[in-house]
């Protein structure tokens, strides 16, 4: 009973801490809603994150938003200022489009 207490806890507690922190040179880059205009596509990256721990699959909006930090992360370092998902997330991946705008 112990080990499946303990077990239980494990996995919430992992499943709720943030494992893609945002850099703070990532602060000012946005996540877009459609395909931009005046803006330069600059290259497409696909970033990955744990989907699951064990056989329990971690929360989607969780995910989400640290496939996000990740894409805004890259995005950063290749001197882009927004990004915009190209496919949806799946089993911890996706693809985005990094995009330097006025």
């Amino acid at each position: 009973m112990r080990t499946c207490v303990a077990a239980v806890c494990m996995v919430w507690a992992v499943s709720a801490c943030t494992l893609a922190p945002l850099d703070r040179a990532a602060t000012g880059v946005r996540v877009l809603s459609a395909a931009p205009t005046g803006c330069t596509e600059l290259s497409e990256v696909e970033v990955s994150v744990t989907g699951n721990v064990g056989p329990i699959d971690r929360n989607a909006l969780r995910v989400k938003d640290e496939l996000e930090t990740l894409a805004r992360n890259e995005a950063a370092k290749q001197s882009a200022n927004a990004v915009l998902a190209v496919s949806s997330p799946d089993m911890g991946e996706q693809r985005f489009k990094l995009y330097r705008c006025p």
